[in-house]
């Protein structure tokens, strides 16, 4: 069935769109925005004109022609009678976004795969006939592996026991476990803001009232406004990426760390630590897992991120009591994870350091010829040099990051713009940008954007947005 959008949600989805263009062709083109990089997806039915004129406080007329452009240009199909439905041109129905017909492909922040992991694979193919006589049907994840992450915790300093790990089909497959478990409709989830969008897909798709704290550059996590969300708010769960932030790249201090989970244990709220990108270290040091800080705590890692994107496999670490629940709740989202995935999952969590410190290698790289063709092809954008993690998080000037990712795919780049990461249409002037990529890959991205930046700046249509953050 297509998911039908409400006024108010288009409208909260639209965050800043008026520019110096006709209204109406602003608010078309920020719905083609909205459309292209998948906050709103192909197949969805917009709101009846009038109703988006209420909640917009535009006349009618003004929608219409809108919406109006949009069918002319085959973003919009309208149905007496059946309403308007969004679609994007030349691809079927549904289809998430056009990114399989780009040439550069920056809209994930991910790697190439291990150079270890085919001998992985090998290794595993050859202990496979040991395991077929199991059903195959595995909730909790193979002896073998739930050990070596355990092992991984116990060698980051936190004592941990392999009956507390559960391993999952990946790392969103464990936050939908955990928020389908512990979250019940009409309750507050708080997020870091920026977050990562996925986690936000999840909340939204759950029912959830997502409440936000500040996550800046040049301040670090806003506590203040935490705890206050906190006290106020009491929410169920708090979403957090404490080890190189997706997208700013960020990590917490200690210090930021004790804060969050003493204020979160005070008020009953479950911090759930998305760890998925801890062991992207390039140049930071190690750093305690936040659970480290209360047994409260819940973490998901995954082996998406440094080993390869292909390998479907997650973990929650937390108490008995929780892992208990997820149990008795996960039949209702799947059946276990595949059991030659979590043999290769055991070979690479095995080898951990080794691969670590070729990641490690490969980031630096990455990042230093990032932040150098930067400088040469648009100085005046800012950027912080984050010490891990896969992407910078950058300031735009007075660019729309918006327009910016339009303008990109006319050349054939999938970029992803700021609010894609924010909440009600926050950080239009930011950018990110994945360094994970081959320095060939890298220099072309950066002269495109270089060159599209200029004109994205200089078109009428396409002018900056009102400020947002």
């Amino acid at each position: 069935m297509n998911s039908f959008v409400t006024g108010r949600r288009l409208a909260r989805e639209l965050g800043e769109w008026r520019s110096g263009a006709p209204a109406y062709r602003a608010l078309a083109e920020r719905i083609r925005v909205l459309l292209m990089d998948g906050r709103l997806s192909s197949g969805a039915r917009l709101p009846a004109e009038r109703e988006l004129s209420q909640a917009l406080d535009l006349s009618r007329t003004t929608v219409a022609a809108a919406y109006s452009k949009l069918r002319d240009d085959g973003y919009l199909e309208s149905v007496r009678g059946s309403g308007s439905t969004l679609q994007l041109p030349g691809r079927e129905r549904g289809e998430h976004s056009l990114q399989h017909s780009l040439a550069l492909d920056f809209t994930k922040a991910t790697s190439p795969a291990y150079p270890g992991i085919q001998a992985a694979y090998a290794a595993a193919v050859e202990e496979l006939p040991n395991y077929l006589s199991h059903d195959g049907f595995d909730l909790v994840g193979l002896p073998d592996l739930r050990e070596a992450i355990a092992q991984s915790y116990r060698d980051r300093g936190l004592a941990t026991s392999p009956d507390q790990i559960m391993v999952t089909i990946g790392a969103q497959n464990a936050l939908n476990l955990i928020t389908r478990t512990l979250y019940s409709p009409g309750e507050r989830i708080l997020v870091e803001q920026p977050t990562y969008p996925h986690a936000l897909d999840t909340f939204t798709q759950a029912g959830a009232r997502v409440i936000a704290f500040p996550v800046r550059q040049d301040g670090g996590w806003d506590l203040p406004e935490a705890l206050l969300q906190i006290r106020r708010a009491a929410p169920t769960l708090a979403y957090l990426m404490p080890d190189f932030h997706n997208p700013t790249g960020m990590s917490m201090s200690l210090h930021e760390r004790e804060y969050l989970a003493a204020a979160a244990s005070r008020e009953g709220t479950v911090l759930v630590a998305d760890e998925t990108t801890a062991l992207l270290d390039i140049d930071r040091g190690q750093m305690p897992p936040m659970a480290t800080f209360s047994p409260n705590i819940i973490s998901i890692g995954s082996l998406g991120k440094i080993a390869w994107g292909g390998l479907r496999i997650g973990w929650i670490r937390g108490s008995r009591e929780v892992l208990a629940q997820l149990l008795r709740n996960r039949p209702a989202v799947d059946l276990g994870t595949p059991m030659m995935e979590q043999l290769v999952a055991t070979k690479l969590i095995q080898d951990m350091p080794s691969m670590m410190a070729s990641r490690s290698l490969d980031l630096r790289r990455g990042r230093d010829t990032a932040i150098r063709l930067l400088k040469e092809y648009v100085p005046r954008w800012q950027v912080q040099v984050p010490d891990g993690g896969l992407c910078l998080w950058i300031n735009t000037e007075t660019v729309s990051s918006s327009a910016l990712a339009l303008a990109a795919r006319a050349e054939g780049m999938g970029i992803v713009p700021g609010p894609r990461f924010g909440i009600d249409g926050a950080f239009e002037r930011y950018l990110r940008l994945p360094f994970s990529y081959s320095e060939e890959q890298l220099s072309e991205g950066i002269q495109i954007l270089g060159r599209i930046a200029h004109g994205v700046g200089s078109d009428p249509l396409r002018m900056p947005l009102q400020a947002v953050i």
